[in-house]
C-alpha cells in the first residue's frame, strides 16, 4: 500500500512539474504576444543562444525554418506561400531577387550598426550600394584531404582526377560549384554561359566520375570527419568544422582559382514585421554577437569590429581568412540568367546519372 502511494505521488509530482513548464513556455510567447519575426536561413548556420539573447532582450519571437540550397531558397520567395521576414541568400541569388522585384529596399538609417562592415565587403556587384542586402557571412570553396593518406600535395582542381583518388572524391550537390570546377580546370570563368565551353566542362567532368565517392550535402562534414573519404570539395566553414573534428585534415584554396561567395540579410517584399527585420539584422551587425556568431559558425566575418575581437589564432589562419593575393584569384557568382542556369543545371543532372 505503502508502495503506491508513493507511484501515485511521483506521478502527481511528475504531472506538476509538466504543467508548471508548460505554464512558463505559454507565459513566455504571452509575453511575446504577436510580435513575431520569421527567420529563413541556411542550416546550422546561426548561434542558438543569440537568437534566445535576441528574442529575450526585444520581445519578438522567432520562426526559425531552415533551406539546403539557393534554389530552394528562391522557389519558396518565389511561391510567397510563407511570409518570411528575414531571408540569407548568397550573392548571385540576390542578384536574382532584385532582378524579380522580390526584395524591400533597405534604409540604412535604421541600421546604424552597418557602420562596423569591413568596406571590402560592401558595395558589391551583385547588389550596388548595398540597396537591398547587408553581409552577413562570406567564405570559399575549396578541398579538404588527409595528407597522410593522399600520396601527394593536393594544390588544384586538376588534382582531383588523379589515378590515386579513385573513389575517394567527395563533391558537394551543388551545379554551379561541380561545373564551376570543370570550367576552371580547363582555364575558364565560374561565370562562363558559353555552350561549347559547358558542354566541355561537362565532358572533362564525366573522366572524373571513377574518383567521385559520393555527391552529397551537409553530411558531407560529418562523413569527412569520421574518415569515410579521404577528399572533399567543401565550402571553408564546414571545412573548419571537419579540421576541428579531425586535424588530420588540411583545407586548400586551388590554384586555379575557385569561388569566393557571400551570403546577405535580405528583407523579402512579403515581410510582414519589418520592424522586427530590422532589429534583427542590426542585432547581428553588433560587434560582440558577430564575433560570438561567427565563433560558432565558423565562417568569416565580414564585420570589421567583430575580427578584432575574435582570437588570433582564428584570424590569422589564412586557409580561412586568405590574403589579397590569394582573393584576387577568387570569383563570385553572378546571376547569368534563367537559360544559362537551366543549362548548368542539366549538364550537373546528366553528370549525376552518368556515374549510375
Amino acid at each position: 500500500m505503502r508502495t503506491l502511494v508513493r507511484f501515485f505521488a511521483f506521478v502527481g509530482l511528475l504531472l506538476a512539474l509538466v504543467v508548471s513548464a508548460r505554464a512558463a513556455v505559454t507565459a513566455k510567447y504571452r509575453a511575446y504576444g504577436e510580435n513575431v519575426l520569421h527567420v529563413y536561413n541556411w542550416g546550422d548556420y546561426i548561434d542558438p543562444a543569440l537568437l534566445e539573447r535576441f528574442q529575450e532582450e526585444t520581445g519578438i519571437r522567432v520562426v526559425y525554418e531552415t533551406f539546403d540550397s539557393n534554389e530552394e531558397m528562391l522557389a519558396k520567395l518565389r511561391q510567397g506561400g510563407t511570409s518570411y521576414d528575414v531571408a540569407v541568400p548568397s550573392d548571385y541569388a540576390i542578384q536574382r531577387l532584385i532582378r524579380e522585384g522580390l526584395l524591400l529596399p533597405l534604409d540604412h538609417d535604421r541600421l546604424p550598426n552597418l557602420r562596423y562592415i569591413d568596406p571590402r565587403f560592401l558595395d558589391l556587384p551583385f547588389d550596388p550600394g548595398n540597396r537591398y542586402s547587408v553581409p552577413y557571412f562570406w567564405g570559399t570553396l575549396g578541398i579538404a584531404y588527409r595528407p597522410d593518406r593522399v600520396p601527394f600535395e593536393i594544390r588544384s582542381w586538376r588534382d582531383l582526377w588523379s589515378l590515386d583518388l579513385r573513389g575517394q572524391v567527395l563533391l558537394v550537390d551543388g551545379p554551379r560549384e561541380v561545373v564551376g570546377i570543370g570550367l576552371q580546370t580547363l582555364g575558364y570563368s565560374l561565370n562562363d554561359a558559353d555552350p561549347a565551353h559547358l558542354e566541355e566542362a561537362k565532358a572533362l567532368l564525366d573522366t572524373l566520375v571513377p574518383n567521385v565517392k559520393a555527391i552529397v550535402g551537409d553530411e558531407i562534414r560529418v562523413l569527412l570527419a569520421q574518415d569515410e573519404a579521404s577528399v572533399g570539395v567543401i565550402w571553408s566553414g564546414d571545412a573548419k568544422s571537419v579540421l576541428e573534428h579531425n586535424p588530420s585534415f588540411e583545407y586548400v584554396i586551388p590554384e586555379e582559382g575557385s569561388n569566393i561567395w557571400f551570403d546577405n540579410f535580405v528583407i523579402p517584399k512579403t515581410a510582414r514585421n519589418v520592424e522586427g527585420a530590422y532589429k534583427f539584422i542590426n542585432f547581428f551587425l553588433d560587434p560582440e554577437v558577430a564575433a560570438q556568431n561567427a565563433e560558432y559558425v565558423g565562417y568569416a566575418t565580414p564585420n570589421r569590429e567583430a575580427f578584432a575581437l575574435l582570437p588570433e589564432e582564428v584570424t590569422s589562419d589564412e586557409r580561412f581568412y586568405p590574403p589579397e593575393e590569394v582573393l584576387r584569384r577568387l570569383e563570385v557568382y553572378l546571376d547569368l540568367g534563367r537559360d544559362a542556369v537551366a543549362r548548368y543545371n542539366e549538364l550537373f543532372l546528366e553528370f549525376k546519372m552518368h556515374r549510375k
